[in-house]
């Protein structure tokens, strides 16, 4: 039995919040459990400077914060320098979104995806990516109205889940006690079509069978459906 409760193969509950935040163009507050994220979507009319200025694409890239009190104890705010995990989980998060979008289509458009976790729990890497699909999607509804874009830039919807090998058990959507005593940690983005765009998976132990992954990959990929469902 999972320390919540659950069956290696559930979910906990999920809750997307749509256009949570009143100024951000694009927003979503995204539950998995007790982890809770706001992330919001902003988009401005130039490209990055490193990008060519006659580019016929878009960009989209993220920041991540963890907030002080969202974790047991304080953490520190990264004012001067991120760390690397952060710097590692802001990439993730522009990467799984880079990937299910049609950049021609959002031409000279630079969209920055902020994901804030206030409450932390497991999984909130995943949680940020589900969460900011939903915001610039709602950001995307938003550029149709007004013009800005003349057609729905998604290519098709992605979504993300954690899952690991607790007590020689695959599960999926670990929370942090699951997480932090996991023989094996993954961070999986799929798209609906079961396409994979990250299969981050790790032993912190020993070595895991590739018939363990295959069943980890099982598992995250009727999880994102249901998550994809929920959208």
């Amino acid at each position: 039995m999972r320390t919540d409760g659950r069956n290696n193969d559930e979910l906990r509950n999920i809750k997307f919040t749509d256009n949570y935040i009143k100024y951000a163009q694009g927003s979503c507050l995204v539950e998995f459990g007790n982890t809770k994220v706001i992330v919001c979507a902003n988009f401005e009319n130039n490209l990055p400077k490193w990008m060519d200025k006659d580019s016929n694409t878009g960009w989209i890239t993220a920041e991540y914060s963890l907030l002080p009190s969202s974790t047991q104890q304080r953490c520190q705010r990264e004012r001067a320098k991120i760390s690397g995990r952060t710097h590692e989980i802001q990439r993730l998060i522009g990467r799984s979104l880079r990937a299910c979008v049609d950049l021609e289509k959002i031409k000279g458009i630079t969209i920055t995806i902020d994901a804030d976790v206030i409450q932390a729990d497991g999984g909130t890497r995943t949680a940020s990516i589900c969460g900011a699909y939903k915001a610039l999607c709602n950001l995307f509804d938003k550029l149709s109205n007004e013009g800005v874009i003349s057609e729905n830039p998604v290519i098709e919807p992605i979504g993300a889940i954690s899952a690991g090998i607790v007590n020689n058990e695959v599960m999926v959507d670990l929370c942090y006690e699951e997480d932090s005593s996991a023989q094996v940690d993954s961070n999986i983005v799929l798209t609906a079509s079961g396409k994979i765009i990250e299969f981050q998976t790790t032993a912190e132990g020993l070595p895991f069978l590739k018939s363990q992954m295959d069943e980890i990959y099982s598992l995250a990929q009727k999880s994102i459906e249901k998550i994809i469902k929920l959208y």
